[in-house]
């Protein structure tokens, strides 16, 4: 893991704490990790604790025992260690990551779509009740789909959903009219201002738009939402999908199929490189999938697992040009293993822009 990728898994832990509520702070734009000072210890180190803890209201010391756990464990890092006032020191993984995370392969392939998912028996039903709005009865239709995957028992209503929002949108709830005496949850995210250039996205950027920013936030339409390059987030999370699957056919025609295990080693090749760079980072963000999808149902906020899918694309596309074998090589079990890693990656995406009713494609 370089210092670079380091930085970026230490902010995702930052993101992480941020989103379960144990932080109250903006998340800053970069983490700095140096090689540890005098009575420091590991590979690197960083002092964001420090950094953090007057904004979160809370001592140095108290913020890195926070994020020293949400960093045990992330593919790449052997240990964490908290000296001084509230330094992190982090050991990596000698083997960079090769073998880590073989299990968590695994159980997403396992589950495909459904990876994060809860089975619950009984419990009492959540009634959403959304406003007659496009985007109230879109972000309630996404929040019962979310609560069902946590195994909850939801129905859903709204005061009124026009024709064409199912027309365009795909849009249904389970029943009309005013809210019942029972409702457990009001859906009322702020209104779109131009319901009509929206609906012009579309199902899947109409969706993407309503979704993406939080409730209490407002939504940009416009044709960006269009563009078919890596500045729309959404065509990010989409290509990635497409890659995916474009490697598993690839593959099946070089005559190997996926199967989690080591990656390869340091020094292997291009190919092997790449991915030991990559990997710990998209490790983490699979890993972090079932807690955004509770943390998403919990506070009835589809905005949470939007922003996360982007982060899984995100972390991934780097290692993707190094999964198939190049020029002579032979497939070999480093490329199965980091075969079943893409295909981990696609089935999160895929499973996700589901529960947001947008398709994932196989071909972009």
């Amino acid at each position: 893991m370089t210092p670079v990728e380091l930085s970026r898994t230490v902010l995702h832990a930052v993101r992480r704490a941020v989103d379960a509520g144990e932080l109250s702070v903006a998340v800053p734009e970069r983490a700095v990790v140096t090689p540890p000072g005098p009575g420091g210890c590991g590979d690197y180190a960083t002092n964001i604790a420090l950094q953090l803890a007057r904004p979160a209201g809370q001592t140095p010391q108290r913020v890195a025992q926070v994020l020293r756990r949400r960093l045990v464990g992330v593919g790449g890092i052997a240990d964490v260690v908290l000296t001084g006032p509230g330094f992190i020191n982090i050991s990596l993984d000698e083997g960079g990551g090769g073998a880590v995370g073989v299990g968590l392969v695994a159980e997403v392939l396992r589950a495909g779509g459904r990876y994060g998912y809860v089975e619950r028996a009984g419990g009492a039903v959540v009634r959403l009740h959304c406003a007659r709005e496009v985007r109230a009865v879109v972000v309630g239709e996404v929040v019962g789909r979310l609560l069902r995957a946590q195994g909850v028992t939801v129905r859903t209503s709204a005061e009124g959903v026009e024709p064409r929002w199912t027309d365009v949108l795909g849009v249904r709830v389970d029943g009309g009219g005013s809210a019942p005496a029972e409702v457990s949850v009001n859906v009322r995210p702020v209104p779109v201002a131009d319901p009509d250039s929206l609906l012009a996205l579309g199902r899947d950027a109409g969706r993407w738009a309503l979704l993406r920013p939080a409730g209490h936030d407002r939504v940009r339409g416009g044709a960006e939402g269009l563009v078919q390059r890596e500045v729309n987030p959404l065509f990010r999370v989409r290509y990635v999908h497409a890659r995916t699957r474009a490697l598993a056919r690839n593959a099946a025609d070089l005559g190997f199929a996926a199967e989690p295990g080591a990656f390869g080693e340091a020094g292997a090749g291009a190919g092997a490189e790449r991915v030991l760079l990559a990997a710990p980072a998209a490790l983490a963000a699979l890993g972090d999938h079932p807690r955004v999808l509770a943390a998403a149902a919990e506070h009835r906020a589809p905005d949470r697992l939007a922003r996360h899918l982007v982060a899984v694309a995100d972390a991934a596309l780097p290692l993707l040009p190094g999964v198939l074998p190049r020029g002579g090589e032979k497939p070999s079990a480093a490329h199965r293993a980091r075969l079943a890693l893409a295909e981990a990656v696609g089935a999160v995406l895929a499973g996700g822009l589901s529960l947001l009713g947008i398709d994932a494609p196989d071909h972009i």
